[in-house]
């Protein structure tokens, strides 16, 4: 069974079939499929990550959809099937915990707006309570935050979608970082100009004064 049967149950191939791209998705699982392991480009991907959206359902199928997130890098990468971050305190309703107690199927959807890149990935979720060393290891350095449990999410399948539709969007510490880059590119010009004019304005001092010594 290819990983990408995981999205592509019957009823889904069936609208892929009825709409024309079924033949398509065949050729993606001829060649196996979604990715099932963390692969560099992914190790990559996750470094870079600051947000996330983690959903989840209860027993009668309900989806809850909550963000997270946390400083880049902040889901780190326990095994080659593994991912896990910390689950910082927050708003204290505990849907996706409560979901996760009735059913431990979760996806997780990370976006790059700024590089117009999407990542999905389908697993399990698990909330993992009193593991200091494992917390320790998750929670990122220097993060003012308070941790009350790990959460480990077991990848089942994951697969890139095309940038087709993703808005450009750049983080403002991005764009605050590029335009003090250009404030001080165009103060050093200036102070650049200045002592040139300032140079010019000195020979021509000199070229006056030594003309009327010559007269």
């Amino acid at each position: 069974m290819p990983a990408s049967d995981i999205a592509f149950t019957p009823a889904v191939k069936a609208a892929q079939a009825e709409r024309g791209s079924r033949a398509m998705y065949a050729r993606v699982e001829a060649r196996g499929g979604f990715r099932t392991r963390i692969t560099p480009d992914l190790v990559a991907f996750l470094g870079e990550v600051d947000t996330a959206y983690l959903a989840t359902a209860n027993a009668t199928g309900q989806p809850y959809v909550q963000h997270r997130g946390g400083p880049k890098g902040f889901i780190r990468v326990v095994d080659e099937g593994t991912l896990g971050f910390a689950d910082f305190s927050g708003n204290r309703q505990y849907v996706t915990l409560g979901n996760l107690s009735e059913n431990r199927k979760a996806f997780l959807f990370l976006m790059d707006y700024a590089h117009r890149r999407r990542i999905k990935i389908w697993g399990e979720l698990e909330a993992v309570e009193d593991d200091p060393a494992l917390l320790a290891r998750l929670m990122p350095e220097g993060y003012d935050a308070r941790p009350e449990r790990a959460l480990l999410f077991r990848v089942r399948a994951w697969d890139i979608n095309c940038p087709q539709h993703i808005p450009q969007k750049i983080d403002a510490p991005l764009v605050a970082a590029a335009l003090q880059a250009r404030d001080d590119r165009i103060a050093a010009l200036e102070a650049e100009v200045a002592d040139l004019r300032a140079r010019l304005d000195a020979g021509a001092d000199r070229a006056g004064k030594d003309g009327d010594h010559a007269g």
